[in-house]
């Protein structure tokens, strides 16, 4: 698992300073771990209400391919990023969804509660939240990114923050109280 880890920060740094020959390298090697975020990102959905995992995982790569050349630390930092994109994709989903709707009442839920009420209003609604909560403490919302929608370990979210385990345990526990309150009061 090192190796492959340490495989896989060199092959991104290559891809991030523009080496296309990287990228297909690159991709079997994190294909799984993707897969993994994305079926975290939709579970519990209804079948056929948002995008499936691989759809997920696709547009996600398409938007990946199109960034702008960035400058990738590690395998975690890639994986935080990846969970980071497909939750906006799938509140992009979410948005369009309700705009062709016109209307209906907010789903009002809890963080351990959101995949079971309606996918669209419900991803709005804990988007708006993590944004609120990044506006308070941008690191909090991250350590929720990171750990809720891409499922990376504590240790590996103390990696990509640059903060001690220690530290990721108490945000993400402050993180998800606040998130709690935030989202019974919307």
């Amino acid at each position: 698992m090192v190796a492959q880890s340490h495989q896989v920060t060199e092959l991104l740094v290559a891809w991030g300073k523009g080496d296309g020959e990287a990228l297909n390298h690159l991709v079997p090697l994190v294909h799984h771990e993707l897969r993994r975020i994305a079926r975290r990102c939709v579970a519990g959905e209804r079948a056929g209400h948002s995008l499936p995992a691989t759809a997920l995982v696709n547009e996600a790569y398409l938007r990946l391919i199109d960034a702008a050349r960035v400058d990738w630390r590690d395998r975690a930092h890639f994986l935080a990023t990846a969970a980071r994109l497909m939750r906006r994709i799938l509140v992009d989903v979410a948005r369009a969804r309700r705009s062709a709707k016109r209307g209906g009442s907010a789903v009002h839920v809890t963080l351990d509660e959101w995949k079971v009420a309606d996918e669209a209003q419900t991803f709005i609604a804990l988007d708006e939240a993590l944004e609120a909560l990044s506006a308070v403490d941008a690191r909090k919302a991250q350590v929720v990114e990171m750990r809720f929608f891409g499922g990376l370990s504590v240790e590996e979210s103390a990696a990509v923050l640059h903060v001690s385990v220690e530290t990721v345990m108490r945000d993400w526990k402050m993180a998800k109280a606040w998130l709690r309150r935030e989202l019974a009061g919307a």
